[in-house]
């Protein structure tokens, strides 16, 4: 059993689609004024019908006053870390710290091509990501930058602005050498999908992280665990992930969290997004709450 004791948190995926943006808007607000911490938008744009990331962002944070927003994740292959650090670190001063900068190696080698980027994979792409982990700590810091590496070779800049609240670094990871990287550098693991990553496969993932985090000298209960939950809360049939009445999501997050590790769920809603934000906002997230807070207590 493992559980980290960070603060339960929980979050809203927003359709990226240009289609969809009149009811993203909705969504967003109706997940700050229900509670949630977080509002995560996905990064593909190499989807035509897909807005960029940091522009849906922008727009939805100007429409909203206290929840926080999530790239989950944005993909380091397109968006150099020196340029990425300047667009969170801005965004998070304009917004009060209301910003956490998720990145990801980037998944689809050949739509990055696409776009005019290198085509990496295997160990170049580790080594590209753990480099540009480094890159973002000292950009977001703010003062000089200068980085001689392999893959990125900063030859030094003034870094800023320094947002009053530091922006966190998340890295979506799913592979041994991903999340050695993850344990040595981030503030949290963003897991895939639990379609991807299912249940049964955290642990190891947990063990390597907290392993990696270890030998670098940090302790891995710094280390924030997310969890992005596909799924429906009702009585559904045939869709993907985790699906059934609220009283099961209740009992499974919980045990997720105090089992599994995970302190943040974000929540991606395969059909009726309104009602099943309403359903998870008004009655999941607190029973949750509530039944962890007791369980911690009892230890």
């Amino acid at each position: 059993m493992t559980d980290y004791g960070q603060q339960l948190r929980f979050g809203l995926s927003l359709d990226p689609s240009v289609e969809q943006a009149p009811r993203t808007g909705r969504l967003a607000r109706a997940a700050a004024d229900g509670g949630l911490e977080y509002l995560a938008v996905q990064d593909h744009p190499y989807q035509p019908g897909y807005l960029e990331t940091w522009t849906l962002i922008s727009h939805l944070a100007a429409r909203t006053d206290r929840i926080s927003f999530l790239s989950d994740v944005a993909d380091l292959q397109l968006r150099p870390p020196t340029m990425l650090a300047k667009a969170a670190a801005s965004l998070n001063a304009l917004t009060g710290g209301r910003i956490t900068l998720g990145v990801g190696g980037g998944a689809f080698a050949d739509a990055i091509a696409g776009m005019g980027g290198v085509r990496r994979s295997g160990g170049e792409m580790v080594a590209y990501t753990e480099e540009a982990l480094q890159i973002l700590r000292r950009a977001l810091a703010g003062g000089p930058v200068v980085f001689p590496g392999r893959q990125h070779q900063i030859e030094g800049y003034t870094a800023g602005p320094v947002p009053t609240a530091p922006t966190p670094i998340w890295l979506g990871s799913q592979r041994r050498r991903m999340l050695e990287v993850t344990g040595r550098h981030s503030d949290g693991w963003i897991s895939p999908l639990n379609i991807y990553v299912p249940p049964d496969e955290v642990p190891q993932r947990q063990r390597i992280i907290d392993d990696a985090a270890r030998s670098a000298g940090r302790d891995p209960g710094e280390v924030r665990r997310i969890y992005n939950v596909i799924g429906a809360i009702g009585e559904y049939r045939g869709g993907q992930g985790l699906v059934g009445p609220a009283g099961l999501w209740i009992d499974t997050l919980t045990r997720w969290s105090v089992e599994l590790g995970f302190d943040t769920f974000v929540f991606w809603p395969m059909t009726a997004h309104e009602q099943q934000l309403d359903v998870f906002a008004g009655t999941v997230v607190p029973a949750v709450r509530q039944a962890v807070d007791e369980i911690r207590g009892r230890r």
